[in-house]
């Protein structure tokens, strides 16, 4: 099992990393919302077929919660690899139109943040509290660079539309919940998802999830809808939770999450086509493809 703890150097490039992510999410398009329970998304609601929507090929974001040091590897071959490349043959089976822009992409796409509400240093807030009530999962998204953005519109003429689908793999921290009045606890991944969890686990510590999340922008380069749904969680032992320490996510995990099913569904689908779906849907007003 591979742990890791909160060393200074790592603080220091989280709080980095927040302080330059807090003031992008203004005049992003989308504003910040906390939430307590899925479904994970805001923004306008958006109608199927008013627009042109093409997406891009889903990225994977390492780095995006922790250094990318600390995440699984992402070279061509490695698992998250070809995760990935399972994720974009499923979703050009869903979108109408993949963008392939003549031109190659520069400057900062928009990001989409999704997990634990942070403080300066980059720490989920009320560790070591017990109140569920403060428990929030946070998501926003931070506006894409002028660079970006002009080419954006080039890239959009290219696939004939007017607005983009961007989505993106990568991690992020939940807080475990009590579940009802029982002893049981789960983790809230998603729309319609949860996963149960030992019930010994340590409710004072968040706990590593990979995650979908997903922004709708327009060709002004503004969010118009975003979200984020999760597939696995990573749990973190009673011991090593209270000493502070967290699991990572290994290479192991996501050759795991490729093969992954939802029981609770007809058709028992793999966890991450009914995440993808419910994403695409809930992005683009596109209820034909939940329904599939």
């Amino acid at each position: 099992m591979r742990l890791h703890a909160s060393l200074s150097y790592i603080a220091l490039t989280a709080a980095v990393t927040a302080c330059a992510s807090a003031g992008a999410t203004f005049n992003s398009g989308v504003a910040p919302k906390q939430f307590d329970h899925p479904p994970f998304y805001t923004g306008a609601m958006v109608t199927a077929g008013v627009s042109r929507v093409a997406h891009f090929p889903i990225r994977y974001q390492r780095g995006a919660e922790q250094p990318a040091t600390f995440e699984p590897a992402s070279q061509p071959g490695s698992p998250a690899a070809m995760l990935v490349a399972e994720m974009n043959a499923f979703l050009d089976s869903l979108s109408p139109g993949r963008i392939a822009a003549k031109s190659t992409e520069v400057g900062t796409p928009p990001d989409v943040r999704f997990g634990c509400v942070v403080d300066v240093i980059g720490e989920c807030t009320d560790e070591g509290e017990v109140n569920a009530t403060n428990r929030k999962l946070d998501l926003s998204v931070g506006r894409p660079s002028t660079e970006w953005i002009t080419w954006l519109g080039g890239a959009l003429d290219d696939a004939s539309a007017d607005h983009a689908l961007l989505i993106t793999l990568e991690l992020a921290q939940y807080w475990p919940r009590q579940k009802g009045l029982s002893l049981a606890k789960e983790i809230e991944l998603g729309t319609g998802y949860s996963v149960g969890i030992p019930w010994l686990t340590s409710l004072e510590k968040p706990v590593s999830v990979v995650q979908l999340t997903g922004v709708l922008v327009g060709r002004d380069g503004r969010a118009v809808r975003i979200g984020a749904e999760g597939l696995l969680a990573k749990r973190s032992p009673l011991v090593a939770s209270a000493l502070g320490l967290q699991s990572l996510v290994s290479d192991d995990d996501i050759a795991q999450l490729r093969t992954l099913k939802r029981d609770d569904l007809p058709g028992r689908p793999l966890v991450w086509q009914a995440a993808l779906r419910a994403l695409v849907a809930q992005l683009t007003g596109r209820t034909d493809v939940a329904a599939r």
